[in-house]
């Protein structure tokens, strides 16, 4: 079965800093020649995610705001008393969103809802520069 690969950069805030990515998801579909198959979309890292949302702003600060109270900025968090660098609560987050997602494709076309958008979830605690993965497997 024909395979596709593609990866691009994002720049991020951080502290739960969301970007819509579906417009490089779906150019990555429409540059593989595929029509229907599966996409595979992946952020390298532990303190990041992949996931889907209405991006609008106010589904996009309840989201936020549902990730913080799951795992709050501060806490206590065992990998601080290791590592000293504060970003406990963000590996803790990130696992919790997950590194990535799979969606269909058809027709050359993302299969989203209407209102349905792909974004990466930067949850460290700096400024960083994300790499997605996308990985296309169809016909």
């Amino acid at each position: 079965m024909p395979t596709f690969a593609h990866s691009f950069q994002v720049e991020t805030r951080g502290f739960t800093d969301i970007h819509d990515i579906t417009g490089e998801v779906s150019g990555a579909i429409r540059q593989s020649g595929l029509g229907s198959g599966i996409a595979v979309i992946a952020v390298p890292g532990s303190t990041a995610g992949v996931t889907t949302i209405e991006y609008e702003p106010g589904a996009v600060s309840d989201l936020k705001e549902a990730i913080a109270r799951l795992a709050p900025e501060e806490g206590g968090y065992a990998h601080d008393a290791r590592w000293g660098d504060g970003n406990g609560f963000s590996h803790v987050r990130a696992a919790l969103l997950g590194p990535g997602i799979s969606l269909p494709f058809r027709g050359g076309e993302l299969l989203t809802g209407a209102w349905q958008q792909v974004v990466l979830v930067d949850f460290d605690n700096r400024p960083r520069q994300r790499r997605v993965e996308v990985q296309l497997v169809g016909e």
